[in-house]
Protein backbone atom coordinates (compact mmCIF):
# COMPACT_ATOMS: atom_id res chain seq x y z
CA UNK A 1 0.00 0.00 0.00
CA UNK A 2 1.45 3.10 -0.63
CA UNK A 3 2.29 5.92 2.00
CA UNK A 4 0.03 8.52 2.63
CA UNK A 5 1.56 11.83 2.03
CA UNK A 6 0.33 14.28 4.89
CA UNK A 7 1.66 17.72 3.38
CA UNK A 8 2.42 19.47 0.09
CA UNK A 9 5.46 19.13 -2.08
CA UNK A 10 8.53 21.47 -0.78
CA UNK A 11 8.33 23.64 -3.89
CA UNK A 12 4.77 24.73 -2.93
CA UNK A 13 5.93 25.20 0.18
CA UNK A 14 9.07 27.15 -0.53
CA UNK A 15 6.53 29.11 -2.42
CA UNK A 16 4.13 30.04 -0.20
CA UNK A 17 6.82 30.69 2.43
CA UNK A 18 8.32 33.53 0.55
CA UNK A 19 4.81 34.77 -1.17
CA UNK A 20 2.39 37.55 0.93
CA UNK A 21 -1.30 36.90 1.22
CA UNK A 22 -3.54 39.78 0.89
CA UNK A 23 -6.29 39.92 3.75
CA UNK A 24 -9.15 38.41 2.29
CA UNK A 25 -11.87 39.29 4.42
CA UNK A 26 -11.55 42.80 4.14
CA UNK A 27 -10.16 43.02 0.69
CA UNK A 28 -12.05 46.25 -1.36
CA UNK A 29 -13.20 45.70 -4.79
CA UNK A 30 -10.40 48.23 -5.52
CA UNK A 31 -7.60 45.86 -4.22
CA UNK A 32 -9.27 42.87 -6.04
CA UNK A 33 -9.07 44.57 -9.25
CA UNK A 34 -5.79 45.24 -8.43
CA UNK A 35 -4.32 42.23 -7.35
CA UNK A 36 -6.22 40.67 -10.45
CA UNK A 37 -3.89 42.55 -12.64
CA UNK A 38 -1.03 42.20 -11.19
CA UNK A 39 -1.19 38.39 -10.79
CA UNK A 40 -2.41 38.23 -14.19
CA UNK A 41 0.29 39.14 -15.84
CA UNK A 42 2.74 37.45 -14.15
CA UNK A 43 0.78 34.14 -15.12
CA UNK A 44 1.26 35.47 -18.27
CA UNK A 45 4.66 36.01 -18.74
CA UNK A 46 7.37 34.05 -19.67
CA UNK A 47 9.01 33.81 -16.42
CA UNK A 48 6.42 32.11 -14.94
CA UNK A 49 6.98 29.37 -16.92
CA UNK A 50 9.38 28.29 -14.61
CA UNK A 51 6.49 27.42 -12.53
CA UNK A 52 3.57 26.87 -14.93
CA UNK A 53 5.35 24.29 -17.84
CA UNK A 54 6.31 25.14 -21.00
CA UNK A 55 4.26 24.40 -23.81
CA UNK A 56 4.40 21.61 -26.42
CA UNK A 57 6.24 22.23 -29.18
CA UNK A 58 3.89 20.64 -31.22
CA UNK A 59 1.17 23.08 -30.98
CA UNK A 60 0.62 26.51 -32.22
CA UNK A 61 -0.75 29.08 -29.43
CA UNK A 62 -3.32 32.20 -30.49
CA UNK A 63 -5.49 34.64 -28.59
CA UNK A 64 -8.64 34.46 -30.67
CA UNK A 65 -11.58 37.10 -30.19
CA UNK A 66 -14.72 35.39 -30.11
CA UNK A 67 -18.06 36.68 -31.02
CA UNK A 68 -20.91 35.92 -28.34
CA UNK A 69 -24.53 36.90 -27.78
CA UNK A 70 -23.46 40.85 -26.66
CA UNK A 71 -20.10 40.31 -26.30
CA UNK A 72 -16.69 39.51 -27.45
CA UNK A 73 -14.37 37.38 -25.63
CA UNK A 74 -11.03 36.27 -25.69
CA UNK A 75 -10.10 32.99 -25.94
CA UNK A 76 -6.98 31.01 -26.10
CA UNK A 77 -6.58 28.19 -28.98
CA UNK A 78 -4.25 25.53 -29.20
CA UNK A 79 -3.71 23.88 -32.41
CA UNK A 80 -1.30 20.97 -33.36
CA UNK A 81 1.79 22.30 -35.43
CA UNK A 82 0.99 19.80 -38.31
CA UNK A 83 -2.63 19.16 -39.11
CA UNK A 84 -3.30 16.62 -41.62
CA UNK A 85 -6.69 18.59 -43.10
CA UNK A 86 -9.01 16.31 -41.48
CA UNK A 87 -12.07 17.51 -38.89
CA UNK A 88 -10.30 17.10 -35.12
CA UNK A 89 -11.71 16.65 -31.93
CA UNK A 90 -12.51 19.49 -29.42
CA UNK A 91 -12.21 20.26 -26.09
CA UNK A 92 -13.64 23.49 -24.12
CA UNK A 93 -11.26 24.21 -21.29
CA UNK A 94 -11.81 26.35 -18.60
CA UNK A 95 -9.26 27.36 -16.33
CA UNK A 96 -9.68 27.90 -12.56
CA UNK A 97 -8.61 30.95 -10.29
CA UNK A 98 -12.36 32.37 -9.55
CA UNK A 99 -11.36 36.08 -9.06
CA UNK A 100 -7.92 35.62 -10.82
CA UNK A 101 -6.64 33.77 -13.40
CA UNK A 102 -5.93 33.20 -17.21
CA UNK A 103 -5.80 30.86 -19.93
CA UNK A 104 -2.31 31.29 -20.33
CA UNK A 105 -1.85 29.25 -17.04
CA UNK A 106 -2.61 26.19 -18.16
CA UNK A 107 -0.08 26.58 -21.62
CA UNK A 108 1.71 23.44 -20.42
CA UNK A 109 -1.43 21.18 -20.39
CA UNK A 110 -3.35 22.28 -23.30
CA UNK A 111 -0.53 22.76 -25.63
CA UNK A 112 -0.09 19.19 -24.75
CA UNK A 113 -3.15 18.07 -25.65
CA UNK A 114 -3.41 19.15 -28.71
CA UNK A 115 -0.34 18.16 -29.61
CA UNK A 116 -0.70 14.41 -29.09
CA UNK A 117 -4.50 13.80 -28.87
CA UNK A 118 -4.16 15.77 -31.60
CA UNK A 119 -7.14 18.24 -30.89
CA UNK A 120 -8.10 21.68 -31.51
CA UNK A 121 -8.18 23.07 -27.62
CA UNK A 122 -9.62 26.13 -26.53
CA UNK A 123 -9.46 27.53 -23.39
CA UNK A 124 -11.86 30.29 -22.54
CA UNK A 125 -10.42 33.36 -20.64
CA UNK A 126 -14.36 34.23 -18.83
CA UNK A 127 -15.22 36.72 -16.85
CA UNK A 128 -13.67 36.69 -13.23
CA UNK A 129 -15.29 37.09 -10.18
CA UNK A 130 -16.23 40.32 -8.71
CA UNK A 131 -18.69 42.50 -6.42
CA UNK A 132 -20.68 43.02 -9.15
CA UNK A 133 -19.51 39.52 -11.18
CA UNK A 134 -20.99 36.36 -10.21
CA UNK A 135 -20.35 33.10 -11.40
CA UNK A 136 -22.99 32.58 -13.76
CA UNK A 137 -20.93 35.24 -15.71
CA UNK A 138 -18.47 32.71 -15.73
CA UNK A 139 -20.87 29.69 -16.20
CA UNK A 140 -22.42 31.52 -19.53
CA UNK A 141 -18.85 32.14 -21.22
CA UNK A 142 -17.93 28.71 -21.02
CA UNK A 143 -21.65 27.49 -22.29
CA UNK A 144 -21.95 30.37 -25.21
CA UNK A 145 -18.24 29.56 -26.35
CA UNK A 146 -18.76 25.96 -27.00
CA UNK A 147 -22.05 26.38 -28.09
CA UNK A 148 -20.58 28.73 -30.55
CA UNK A 149 -17.17 26.92 -31.77
CA UNK A 150 -19.86 23.84 -31.95
CA UNK A 151 -22.43 25.91 -34.36
CA UNK A 152 -18.98 26.85 -36.55
CA UNK A 153 -17.33 23.74 -36.78
CA UNK A 154 -16.39 23.81 -40.18
CA UNK A 155 -14.57 27.85 -39.60
CA UNK A 156 -12.97 25.49 -36.98
CA UNK A 157 -12.04 22.82 -38.43
CA UNK A 158 -13.69 20.52 -35.53
CA UNK A 159 -15.44 17.29 -35.99
CA UNK A 160 -19.08 17.86 -33.49
CA UNK A 161 -18.84 14.06 -32.93
CA UNK A 162 -16.21 14.50 -31.12
CA UNK A 163 -16.10 17.09 -28.21
CA UNK A 164 -15.40 17.22 -24.30
CA UNK A 165 -15.24 19.52 -21.89
CA UNK A 166 -12.04 19.90 -18.81
CA UNK A 167 -12.31 22.70 -16.33
CA UNK A 168 -9.58 23.22 -13.58
CA UNK A 169 -11.17 24.57 -9.99
CA UNK A 170 -14.03 27.13 -10.73
CA UNK A 171 -13.16 26.25 -14.43
CA UNK A 172 -14.63 22.57 -13.08
CA UNK A 173 -17.40 23.90 -12.09
CA UNK A 174 -18.58 25.51 -15.13
CA UNK A 175 -17.80 22.74 -17.06
CA UNK A 176 -19.43 20.48 -14.84
CA UNK A 177 -22.85 22.74 -15.26
CA UNK A 178 -21.78 22.86 -19.25
CA UNK A 179 -22.10 19.24 -19.58
CA UNK A 180 -25.43 19.11 -17.55
CA UNK A 181 -26.64 22.01 -20.26
CA UNK A 182 -25.41 20.24 -22.83
CA UNK A 183 -27.89 16.97 -22.01
CA UNK A 184 -30.28 18.95 -21.88
CA UNK A 185 -29.97 21.50 -24.98
CA UNK A 186 -29.06 18.01 -27.79
CA UNK A 187 -25.71 19.02 -27.45
CA UNK A 188 -23.86 15.31 -27.46
CA UNK A 189 -20.45 15.77 -25.15
CA UNK A 190 -18.54 12.59 -25.03
CA UNK A 191 -16.24 13.24 -22.23
CA UNK A 192 -15.43 15.74 -19.22
CA UNK A 193 -12.65 15.77 -17.09
CA UNK A 194 -13.31 17.94 -13.60
CA UNK A 195 -9.54 18.62 -11.91
CA UNK A 196 -9.76 20.02 -8.48
CA UNK A 197 -13.13 20.77 -9.23
CA UNK A 198 -15.70 23.23 -6.58
CA UNK A 199 -18.42 21.55 -7.24
CA UNK A 200 -20.81 23.38 -4.30
CA UNK A 201 -21.53 26.91 -3.65
CA UNK A 202 -23.87 25.95 -1.14
CA UNK A 203 -23.29 25.92 2.65
CA UNK A 204 -23.02 22.38 2.52
CA UNK A 205 -19.59 22.76 1.63
CA UNK A 206 -18.31 23.65 5.10
CA UNK A 207 -19.39 20.29 6.18
CA UNK A 208 -17.23 18.19 3.98
CA UNK A 209 -14.08 17.17 6.39
CA UNK A 210 -11.51 18.32 3.51
CA UNK A 211 -12.61 21.73 3.80
CA UNK A 212 -11.80 21.40 8.02
CA UNK A 213 -8.87 19.14 7.31
CA UNK A 214 -7.14 21.09 4.70
CA UNK A 215 -8.80 24.48 5.48
CA UNK A 216 -5.15 26.23 5.64
CA UNK A 217 -3.64 25.09 2.72
CA UNK A 218 -0.68 26.74 0.61
CA UNK A 219 -2.80 26.68 -2.31
CA UNK A 220 -6.32 27.44 -1.22
CA UNK A 221 -7.67 28.03 1.99
CA UNK A 222 -11.68 28.23 3.27
CA UNK A 223 -11.13 32.12 4.10
CA UNK A 224 -10.17 32.18 0.24
CA UNK A 225 -13.50 29.62 -0.12
CA UNK A 226 -15.62 32.04 1.90
CA UNK A 227 -14.26 34.96 -0.28
CA UNK A 228 -14.98 33.13 -3.13
CA UNK A 229 -18.94 31.93 -2.32
CA UNK A 230 -19.28 35.48 -1.54
CA UNK A 231 -18.85 36.95 -5.21
CA UNK A 232 -19.98 33.96 -6.56
CA UNK A 233 -23.61 34.08 -4.66
CA UNK A 234 -24.44 36.96 -3.58
CA UNK A 235 -26.73 38.02 -1.18
CA UNK A 236 -30.48 36.94 -2.57
CA UNK A 237 -28.83 34.25 -4.70
CA UNK A 238 -29.70 30.51 -5.07
CA UNK A 239 -26.59 28.43 -4.78
CA UNK A 240 -28.03 25.57 -5.90
CA UNK A 241 -28.67 26.74 -9.33
CA UNK A 242 -24.79 26.69 -9.72
CA UNK A 243 -24.00 23.69 -7.77
CA UNK A 244 -23.43 21.15 -9.56
CA UNK A 245 -22.95 18.87 -6.32
CA UNK A 246 -26.66 19.42 -5.39
CA UNK A 247 -28.16 18.73 -9.08
CA UNK A 248 -31.32 16.61 -9.00
CA UNK A 249 -30.23 14.74 -12.08
CA UNK A 250 -27.07 13.87 -13.03
CA UNK A 251 -28.23 10.86 -15.00
CA UNK A 252 -27.10 10.36 -19.08
CA UNK A 253 -24.25 12.90 -19.08
CA UNK A 254 -21.00 12.73 -20.64
CA UNK A 255 -18.42 9.97 -18.95
CA UNK A 256 -16.02 12.12 -16.18
CA UNK A 257 -12.78 11.93 -15.32
CA UNK A 258 -12.11 13.43 -12.17
CA UNK A 259 -9.06 13.97 -10.87
CA UNK A 260 -8.16 15.24 -7.19
CA UNK A 261 -5.15 15.91 -4.84
CA UNK A 262 -5.93 14.90 -2.05
CA UNK A 263 -4.22 18.22 0.03
CA UNK A 264 -6.93 20.27 -1.47
CA UNK A 265 -10.20 21.76 0.72
CA UNK A 266 -12.71 21.09 -1.93
CA UNK A 267 -11.39 17.59 -2.17
CA UNK A 268 -14.32 15.58 -0.55
CA UNK A 269 -16.71 17.38 -3.13
CA UNK A 270 -14.67 15.51 -5.94
CA UNK A 271 -15.38 12.56 -3.99
CA UNK A 272 -18.87 13.16 -3.40
CA UNK A 273 -19.68 14.32 -7.07
CA UNK A 274 -18.12 10.88 -8.56
CA UNK A 275 -20.34 9.29 -6.52
CA UNK A 276 -23.56 10.63 -7.55
CA UNK A 277 -22.53 10.44 -10.84
CA UNK A 278 -22.10 6.94 -10.60
CA UNK A 279 -25.65 6.40 -8.62
CA UNK A 280 -27.27 8.50 -11.77
CA UNK A 281 -25.55 5.29 -14.21
CA UNK A 282 -23.03 7.98 -15.73
CA UNK A 283 -19.58 7.03 -16.12
CA UNK A 284 -17.06 8.30 -13.88
CA UNK A 285 -13.47 7.71 -12.71
CA UNK A 286 -11.69 9.13 -9.85
CA UNK A 287 -8.18 9.38 -9.27
CA UNK A 288 -6.40 11.05 -6.09
CA UNK A 289 -2.96 11.99 -6.44
CA UNK A 290 -1.44 12.09 -2.77
CA UNK A 291 0.26 15.16 -1.31
CA UNK A 292 -0.80 17.12 -4.23
CA UNK A 293 -2.30 20.64 -3.58
CA UNK A 294 -5.42 22.22 -5.51
CA UNK A 295 -4.33 24.25 -8.60
CA UNK A 296 -1.14 21.70 -8.95
CA UNK A 297 -2.40 21.02 -12.35
CA UNK A 298 -0.64 24.63 -13.31
CA UNK A 299 2.27 24.20 -11.12
CA UNK A 300 3.82 21.29 -13.17
CA UNK A 301 7.72 22.03 -12.32
CA UNK A 302 7.42 22.02 -8.66
CA UNK A 303 4.86 19.96 -8.07
CA UNK A 304 5.61 15.98 -9.34
CA UNK A 305 1.91 14.54 -9.55
CA UNK A 306 0.94 17.19 -12.27
CA UNK A 307 2.65 14.79 -15.09
CA UNK A 308 1.11 11.80 -14.24
CA UNK A 309 -2.10 13.26 -13.72
CA UNK A 310 -1.51 14.93 -17.40
CA UNK A 311 -0.86 11.92 -18.92
CA UNK A 312 -4.08 9.89 -17.42
CA UNK A 313 -6.26 13.34 -18.82
CA UNK A 314 -4.69 12.28 -22.38
CA UNK A 315 -5.10 8.98 -21.74
CA UNK A 316 -8.99 9.39 -21.05
CA UNK A 317 -10.03 11.91 -23.85
CA UNK A 318 -7.59 9.83 -26.54
CA UNK A 319 -10.21 6.70 -25.68
CA UNK A 320 -13.20 8.83 -25.24
CA UNK A 321 -12.86 10.74 -29.12
CA UNK A 322 -11.47 8.35 -30.59
CA UNK A 323 -12.37 8.74 -34.42
CA UNK A 324 -14.29 5.89 -35.84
Amino acid sequence: MAAVIDRPPLGIRVMHALGKEPDWETITPEQLADLRTAENRKRKSKLARLITGFPDRGAGIEWRELTLPGRTLPVRVYRPAREKGSALPLVIHIHGGGFVGTAAQSDWVNSHLAAQLPAVVVSVEHRLLAHDVPITAAVDDGWDVLQTVVENAADWGIDTARVAVFGESTGGLVAALAAVRARESGLELHAQVLVNACLDLTPALHDLPSMTKYGDSPTLTTTQMELFCRLAVPDGTDPRGVSPLQADDLSRLAPALMIVPTFDPVSDQARQYAKRLRDAGTPALLTEYQGATHAFLSMPSVVPQAKPARAEILEFLSSRLAGN
